[in-house]
């Protein structure tokens, strides 16, 4: 049975859908069978994987209301290893459409259920918000990764997302643990970046992965390109960062890891460009 990872946030601008897609992808680089669930109307997971709106025929969305199958809306291996189920802005009406459905924040729980044991892990791209699609991926998870960016303001961010989870484990997911804080953004020129590093790193008892993912170009620029950045640009920090992160995930999972050189990947990624 497939593991079901949320990602999120409440606050914007953390890195999440970067988290989600990169790490993802670099799973499935290494041999992991993935899946991830595009969870946010923004649709940014599903562009940076390739697929922007008018593209996309089914999506989420279609699950939620019952009008597709899981088969109408899958798109298989948008990268290697890697399946993807699309959003829209469509998706903004499931809040609409979800209020009215019995056991409302289960609902998606039900959807990847269908599929679980298809994959070794599942990744949800949430909100950055707290509303009943938000509550459905945190019901939905095993654990929850929580990207940070590396300034004052993801403090207090980081505070109200704790304070969310746990009313989640109280109310309707006893099982869900934080899987780890992802630190993004990161900058080691500046004096407030490395303050807030050490700040969290003293304040939190939560997990926090080793791995730091650094501000880089390369990382900015693949989405607009519709690739990971392993796709992208295998030589860039952005893409060792992020190697590194899914060599740590697995080691935490207590999961098999194949350490790949750079030749290796190169020539795993050349079919997808």
């Amino acid at each position: 049975m497939g593991k079901v990872v949320a990602i999120a946030n409440q606050k914007g601008g953390v890195g999440k859908t970067t988290t989600a897609v990169n790490l993802a992808a670099a799973l499935g680089l290494l041999n992991k069978q993935v899946l991830i669930i595009d969870a946010d109307p923004q649709g940014n997971a599903s562009s940076g994987l390739g697929h922007k709106e008018g593209d996309i025929d089914g999506e989420l969305y279609d699950l939620i209301t019952g009008d597709r199958s899981i088969a109408d809306v899958l798109i298989k291996e948008v990268s290697t290893n890697l399946d993807l189920i699309p959003s829209t802005v469509e998706l903004v009406g499931a809040e609409i459409e979800l209020v009215q459905k019995e056991d409302r924040e289960f609902v998606l729980s039900k959807i990847i259920n269908q599929i679980r044991d298809n994959y070794d892990y599942i990744f949800i791209d949430c909100l950055p918000s707290l509303g009943i699609l938000t509550l459905n991926a945190l019901t939905s998870a095993d654990s929850v990764i929580v990207p940070a960016q590396c300034e004052i303001y993801s403090l207090e961010g980081l505070g109200k997302l704790k304070n969310t989870i746990s009313l989640v484990q109280s109310e309707l997911n006893a099982n869900l643990k934080v899987e780890g804080i992802v630190l993004s953004m990161y900058d080691k020129r500046l004096r407030m970046a490395n303050m807030v590093v050490e700040t969290i790193k003293e304040i939190l008892t939560d997990p926090i992965f080793e791995t730091i993912i650094h501000r880089n170009s390369k990382i900015g620029e693949a989405p607009s390109t519709g690739k990971p950045i392993l796709l992208y640009d295998i030589s860039s920090k952005g893409a060792t960062n992020f190697l590194n992160l899914a060599y740590e995930f697995l080691q935490n999972n207590d999961d098999e890891i194949e350490h790949l050189n750079v030749k290796t990947i190169k020539s795993k990624t050349a079919a997808n460009k």
